[in-house]
């Protein structure tokens, strides 16, 4: 089934006024309402426990590591059930912690191989105030309004995956864009997202002609060109570009015709990192090796991005799954084994560099001028955001954490493997 439509016995005025009535988002998409891990929200704590500032603790059904979205009084997630057979989009009430929904939106006999780290649910949700958008790489895409109704569903696009989905689609005016970069085919696809119709499809032409030179290698030694980072949409010179990491290069497209307009190569496949902008340059995380991940900050141009355009790069304690944060005129990133590093984001100059402990696989957020780092044993270290390392806390829960924070009412919210927890002063 290529894209099926929800019949609904309903008028196209009420209809109408449907897509009208929408609600702020307050934490829309994977890193929050910019896409870089930014929140303005005051109040928001900086102890808790299990038994401190706990609003509520919510069991998720299912398995997932999609990171929550919220907008009005809805927090959204993905998770799945039956192996991957069984996959559902979840609404919990943000003030209650009260189970709203839990929609089994796609079914199917084959739910592709994953990681032993990934799983059938990992792509975060995406919000319009209206209606939720959620994905699960090749086996589909499915638009809900916000009661839990399908508007549409979208199976059409084919590719290996074999690590499991790891992109999260993000929305840009009035399409839903999804990144597509497995093993096989490596394209991005522009949806009208009332519809879920394609408007544009761009094959990374970069990884077709690299593919071709590929061929002639012994298939033991053929490189492989998955990657999984989410794109972010950015107005450059009044243009908005859409900047998507791949393997072995990143690239900036026309978001209305998708045609590229410039890309910069590295070495290396598996990118899940999502890029950051600020003082006219882009930070993206790619490889100079590969398993050897590099950040970059470099100005956007056309055609190829020449290298006296990066301004500077570093490779030392750079992460492959969280993305870097950007604060004013600094840069953190931690990598996997919980050490993290303040650096200039002019120069690339180490202010410091400091060992927080544990394994991290969530991107970090800043709240109103403070940097939440939280680990994958449920140790979420606070830190004043600035050059100098000063730690406000370090506050433990139970259980499993590979979800990136989101932030809306003055709350953290916080998922486990198990449970969706609401963090507020009490």
């Amino acid at each position: 089934m290529v894209v099926t439509f929800f019949k609904r016995i309903i008028s196209v005025c009420v209809l109408g006024i449907l897509f009208s009535g929408s609600v702020s988002a307050e934490w829309p998409q994977f890193r929050g309402p910019d896409g870089q891990g930014h929140s303005d929200q005051k109040g928001t704590p900086v102890h808790w426990s299990e038994q401190e500032n706990v609003a509520w603790k919510t069991a998720v059904p299912g398995e997932g590591w999609s990171s929550p979205v919220i907008a009005g009084n809805q927090v959204w997630m993905t998770s799945a059930r039956n192996e991957g057979k069984s996959l559902h989009a979840l609404c919990i009430d943000s003030t209650s912690g009260q189970l709203l929904h839990d929609l089994e939106v796609l079914t199917t006999s084959e739910p592709g191989r994953r990681h032993e780290t990934n799983g059938f649910a990992s792509p975060t949700p995406v919000l319009d105030g209206a209606h939720v958008y959620v994905h699960f790489g090749p086996r589909g895409t499915v638009c809900l309004d916000t009661e839990g109704n399908i508007i549409w569903t979208n199976t059409e696009f084919e590719y290996n995956a074999f690590q499991g989905a790891g992109s999260s689609p993000i929305l840009h005016e009035d399409l839903l864009i999804l990144t597509c970069d497995g093993i096989d085919n490596q394209f991005l696809v522009a949806l009208d997202k009332q519809t879920g119709e394609t408007r544009w499809l761009q094959h990374r032409s970069h990884l077709e002609a690299a593919a071709e030179r590929d061929a002639s290698r012994p298939e033991g030694s053929r490189i492989s060109k998955m990657a999984y980072s989410t794109p972010l949409v950015q107005t450059v010179d009044g243009l908005p570009q859409l900047v998507s990491n791949g393997a072995d290069h990143v690239a900036a497209y026309d978001l209305k015709t998708g045609r590229e307009l410039w890309w910069m190569p590295y070495t290396g496949f598996s990118i899940v990192c999502r890029p950051s902008y600020g003082h006219g340059l882009f930070y993206v995380v790619g490889s100079v090796a590969q398993d050897h991940f590099c950040v970059y900050a470099f100005r956007p141009g056309s055609g190829r991005i020449p290298e006296d355009e990066v301004v500077w790069q570093r490779s030392k304690g750079i992460a492959h799954v969280p993305s870097p944060l950007l604060v004013d005129q600094e840069l953190y990133v931690i990598d996997t084994s919980g050490v993290a590093t303040c650096v200039d984001a002019l120069t690339g100059e180490e202010y410091w560099r400091e060992r927080l402990g544990g394994n991290h696989d969530a991107s970090p957020v800043e709240v109103a001028g403070r940097i939440y780092f939280c680990g994958r044993d449920g140790k979420t270290t606070v830190l004043t955001a600035g050059r100098e390392h000063e730690i406000l806390a370090t506050n433990q829960l139970s259980g499993t954490f590979k979800a990136s924070p989101a932030v809306a009412d003055g709350a953290l919210f916080l998922r486990s493997d198990t449970h969706l927890y609401r963090i507020e002063e009490e």
